[in-house]
């Protein structure tokens, strides 16, 4: 209840502090674990908000992130900058970079954050070879570890994603001021309910066949899904 009025104090406190680490467990709270793009990401938004003068973010649009990844690089984006994709604050390019632009839409100011921190670079860590290790198994290869491989796996990504948060701001990223874009605020739609499955849906993905309103899916359109690989098109049933 405390946090019931300004439900990111927590975070604004911990980033007018600097606390990183802090900042880091928050973030690990969504991601779910600890890796080194989830404290780029947590870094990155501290970084960005430093140099931009932010000190809140209200998930109301006057500040966006847009981001050309879907790692785990924009979960600390999400959980530190309060822009999210539920908020219509995060907006989301499928280019495959590990950056991040935040745009100050009422000011007219833009900073990018390229993530430079290569992998060659981490594997410079001395617990790299082994924490890849397993990661290359567990999730590349699909294989199931043991109890004892998967706590280690934790232990080591958990350690270097910690040591990420003390490098140097020069040699993990770099930082460009650039043109903000104009981007439109959200629309509101309207819900239509779909005459075959009686589901509600946007009004804008709303089909007629047979001049009744159907939904993608009913009607068998092709649509969008952001998933692993990106945004690729799917076909409805």
């Amino acid at each position: 209840m405390k946090n019931k009025q300004d439900p990111r104090k927590v975070i604004k406190k911990l980033l007018a502090k600097g606390n990183l680490e802090k900042l880091l467990e928050k973030a690990a709270e969504i991601h779910g674990h600890y890796c080194s793009y989830l404290a780029l990401g947590v870094k990155a938004t501290y970084i960005a908000f430093k140099k931009m003068g932010i000190t809140e973010s209200t998930g109301m649009e006057k500040l966006l992130a847009i981001v050309e990844c879907n790692n785990c690089f924009v979960d600390g984006i999400q959980a530190i900058s309060g822009c999210t994709l539920g908020n219509n604050a995060l907006i989301y390019k499928d280019l495959g970079k590990t950056a991040v632009t935040f745009i100050k839409r009422k000011e007219g100011k833009a900073i990018r954050v390229i993530v430079k921190y290569s992998e060659d670079e981490m594997k410079k860590d001395p617990d790299a070879e082994e924490a890849m290790a397993l990661f290359d198994r567990a999730v590349k290869k699909r294989e199931e570890l043991t109890p004892q491989e998967r706590e280690r796996m934790r232990e080591l990504w958990t350690k270097m994603s910690f040591a990420v948060l003390s490098k140097s701001e020069d040699d993990v990223f770099d930082i460009k001021n650039v043109k903000p874009e104009i981007l439109e605020y959200a629309p509101i739609f309207d819900s239509i309910k779909c005459s075959m499955c009686g589901e509600n849906v946007m009004e804008t993905r709303i089909r007629m066949k047979e001049n009744k309103p159907v939904c993608i899916h009913c009607a068998g359109e092709e649509y969008w899904m952001v998933a692993g690989r990106g945004i690729h098109p799917v076909t409805g049933k």
